[in-house]
């Protein structure tokens, strides 16, 4: 029981997750810092680079969210467990956004032009993103 719970609860955090700021960026240090979130970081790829910004929504948006909704079919028995190395599969790509958002405050950070400051959606999206994981491995053990 409390698998599903869990794994229902990241139904409602992962969109918290998104419009949380990841990162706290700003050019200077004595000018404010813009926040960056999931959703503003697409919506800036939408105007740039369209191809791009729908790899990235997938990444970040539809395959955490499908791989939930996925775990929680398969365990209110309404889907078959046979599903579940394609649901594992999705978990490993949402990780991708993890190691990208890291890359780029390294890369910001070792320039040395801005300023970059980590946010608390940053960490509340690798907690979903984990915990997915996690929920799904022990899953998949019973």
């Amino acid at each position: 029981m409390f698998l599903k719970i869990a794994n229902l609860s990241l139904l409602l955090l992962f969109p918290i997750a998104w419009v949380a700021p990841l990162l706290k960026a700003g050019l200077l240090p004595f000018f404010s810092l813009s926040e960056i979130s999931v959703l503003t970081g697409i919506q800036t790829l939408w105007a740039k680079d369209v191809v791009l910004a729908l790899i990235v929504t997938f990444f970040a948006l539809v395959a955490p969210y499908l791989k939930t909704i996925g775990l929680a079919l398969i365990q209110f028995r309404l889907a078959s467990p046979r599903l579940l190395p394609a649901i594992t599969l999705m978990g490993k790509l949402a990780m991708a956004d993890i190691f990208l958002i890291a890359l780029y405050i390294v890369l910001a950070k070792g320039v040395g032009v801005g300023r970059v400051e980590t946010g608390w959606g940053l960490y509340l999206f690798t907690a979903c993103v984990l915990a997915s994981l996690a929920i799904s491995f022990m899953s998949a053990r019973k």
